[in-house]
């Protein structure tokens, strides 16, 4: 009689919980967590407790993406429209009430103070998700337009801040479900080539382009800035350049192995700016060398590459569309980042996944890895369950 009133061990009670979880996912997201653990540590060693609020945030993120795993794919897509009219309803606050710090209006006070742009990264590409799962098997040209002009709202208003980085990476998020979801090539081929042959002119006019007084009216004269040093850190190596021209020394300074651990010197001298936020992969390049950041950008590749083999086996349109935006959220983040910091890309304030300080951009990746979760639950348990034809009657 006994044995019948026995309560499981707390072993037994987690062990359901954690069925179905992607293992490889999970094993990157340790090694890429151990990573910037190490890089934080070295790098925010001297600023305070940035170190540990590191880990704080990792394991907050860690918990979100437990919760978030548990809720069938099904469930979190209800979430699409009330999640996407509340960001778009918080930008818009933002716009007319918003809070400003060193000239951008990105913030606003609800209680506590919150930046909507960084919920509309996981709620824009829930709500183009959402569209198509509904399209399914009837979708037409004019569906794609609407999902645009879902897609273009919340961008407009980010960039209006003006907030270069967190729209890119919107848009980006957005873009990708809209490929995914079958945009035709034929329209995916004309702005590829405008973009290109824009790129093309700015290179070719760099020279008049940004001669002082030079106003390009579609740019905010900070971005133009950005820009023009792009193309020629060298014009202003203590102002606007110094950031390139410094990140582009810590990482060439690295060689192949890296100058040691704790042992940065242009890294523990200060010359690199924002070394625990933004530019903390100049700083992981110095110590780590080239091994180091083969072994991270090896990482990112295989996290990429297994979000969107879980793309590939989901069980919906709905899951396939946001396995696959999870991974081009990851590639972006990581490619932009590591781009700006080693000279070729604009500098914007786009942080490396894992490794970069900041409390509200892990909440989004732990959101972001705990759909991705769910979509990959959902497939296992669909695995897992047997044919209807040999279940017991």
């Amino acid at each position: 009689m006994s044995a019948v009133f026995d309560q499981p061990s707390p072993l037994r009670r987690i062990l359901p919980l954690l069925r179905g979880f992607d293992w490889p996912l999970l094993l990157l997201l340790l090694a890429l967590s151990s990573i910037g653990l190490v890089a934080m540590y070295s790098a925010g060693y001297d600023h305070g407790t940035r170190f540990y609020d590191h880990g704080r945030n990792m394991l907050l993120a860690a918990g979100i993406l437990f919760v978030v795993a548990q809720v069938p794919p099904q469930r979190l897509m209800m979430l699409a429209v009330p999640l996407y009219t509340l960001g778009v309803v918080l930008l818009v606050a933002v716009e007319l009430f918003g809070i400003t710090k060193k000239g951008a209006t990105r913030w606003i006070n609800v209680g506590v103070v919150v930046q909507p742009s960084e919920l509309m990264k996981i709620a824009m590409p829930l709500m183009l998700a959402w569209w198509f799962q509904k399209r399914e098997g009837q979708l037409r040209a004019l569906d794609f337009v609407v999902a645009l002009a879902l897609l273009l709202i919340p961008v407009g208003l980010i960039m209006k801040q003006p907030d270069l980085g967190t729209s890119l990476l919107v848009l980006a998020a957005g873009l990708s479900v809209i490929f995914f979801a079958g945009l035709p090539w034929k329209l995916v081929a004309p702005p590829v080539l405008a973009g290109a042959v824009g790129i093309a002119l700015i290179v070719w006019f760099e020279p008049q382009l940004c001669a002082d007084g030079v106003d390009w009216r579609v740019l905010h004269e900070y971005q133009r800035q950005r820009v023009c040093t792009l193309l020629d850190p060298t014009r202003d190596p203590l102002g606007k350049g110094f950031h390139i021209i410094q990140g582009m020394i810590a990482i060439g300074s690295g060689g192949v192995w890296g100058k040691g651990f704790m042992a940065g010197t242009q890294t523990h001298l200060e010359f690199i700016p924002e070394r625990t936020t933004d530019f903390i992969f100049a700083a992981f390049s110095e110590e780590f060398g080239l091994a180091g950041n083969i072994t991270l950008i090896v990482c990112f590749i295989l996290l990429v590459w297994r979000a969107l083999a879980l793309a590939v086996g989901a069980t919906t349109l709905f899951g396939r569309l946001m396995a696959g935006a999870v991974a081009m959220i990851f590639f972006t983040y990581a490619f932009v980042n590591m781009g700006m910091v080693s000279g070729i890309l604009p500098v914007v304030g786009v942080p490396l996944p894992f490794v970069s300080y900041g409390g509200t951009a892990m909440v989004t990746l732990g959101l972001a890895l705990g759909v991705l979760m769910s979509v990959a639950r959902a497939q296992h348990q669909t695995v897992q369950k047997p044919p209807q034809s040999l279940q017991m009657p």
